[in-house]
């Protein structure tokens, strides 16, 4: 099923200086996966997020977000998320292992996932959807990415947050 870019998200949440976490998300993400209701069984998991579509709303914070301090949009455009294997945990939750890759460096990365609904969309052609919430989080100095982390400016652990609508094809 193919994310729907209308209706999916790549957020995340790092604390700042210890006093407030700073929100920020990824504008430009695409994606896709398959998934057997019968079975519940997931597989071929992409996600991928256009690092220079980074959004914090504040202007200069984005912009150094883009710099080799960060996400270095300059030598890496993306940030991928590929899933190798999924386990259920309940009726509607499970995990998914994988890597992700940032920087040109791939680690490995477990989401934890919850199914929310599945259906007919009940606007325009009444096609097939699905809906997931997605939480997961990474140390980003295993990517080389140590602006701030020694001195407390800024938080290694990223919480990373994918919400998404998929589309079921023909």
């Amino acid at each position: 099923m193919p994310l729907d870019p209308a209706h999916t998200l790549v957020s995340f949440l790092v604390d700042h200086v210890g006093f407030a976490k700073t929100f920020g998300q990824f504008r430009n993400v695409e994606g896709s996966f398959c998934f057997d209701e019968q079975t519940l069984t997931l597989s071929e998991v992409r996600v991928i997020a256009d690092a220079d579509s980074v959004e914090t709303l504040n202007r200069a914070r984005d912009r150094h977000l883009r710099s080799e301090d960060f996400l270095n949009t300059d030598d890496y455009e993306e940030i991928e998320f590929v899933g190798l294997s999924s386990r259920q945990t309940g009726d509607q939750t499970g995990s998914v292992s994988g890597n992700i890759t940032l920087l040109g460096q791939t680690r490995p990365l477990t989401l934890d996932v919850t199914w929310n609904k599945s259906g007919n969309y009940p606007f325009g052609d009444n096609h097939y959807a699905m809906g997931v919430s997605a939480k997961g989080s990474l140390n980003r100095s295993e990517f080389g990415m140590t602006y701030g982390v020694a001195d407390g400016l800024v938080g290694d652990r990223v919480d990373i947050i994918i919400e998404f609508e998929a589309v079921r094809g023909d």
